[in-house]
């Protein structure tokens, strides 16, 4: 599930940018965009969780290397997700 809504995320983060770079309005994209990176750390959190309920510790040693990759991810995707925004706010001045 966590694949599936990381890449939904992927998909509406690049739709922003693109409706940034014609002229439309990109929020409910960007709003789209954020909600499905936190949707998609919710399921990443169900998934360790339900290894955790299985005592499936082999597969919870693998969380570390995914904790670094989903920190650097979500920082990627809200950056990614705000520059319309703030590139708005560089071109007012």
């Amino acid at each position: 599930m966590w694949l599936i809504l990381g890449l939904l995320a992927i998909a509406a983060t690049f739709i922003n940018l693109f409706m940034y770079a014609i002229g439309k309005d990109y929020k409910l994209a960007m709003a789209m965009g954020l909600s499905l990176t936190a949707l998609t750390l919710c399921a990443e959190q169900s998934l360790v969780s339900n290894w955790i309920k299985s005592e499936d510790w082999s597969a919870l040693r693998e969380v570390p290397a995914m904790n670094k990759a989903f920190w650097f991810l979500t920082i990627v995707s809200i950056l990614l997700n705000i520059a319309p925004i703030l590139l708005e706010m560089k071109n007012k001045k």
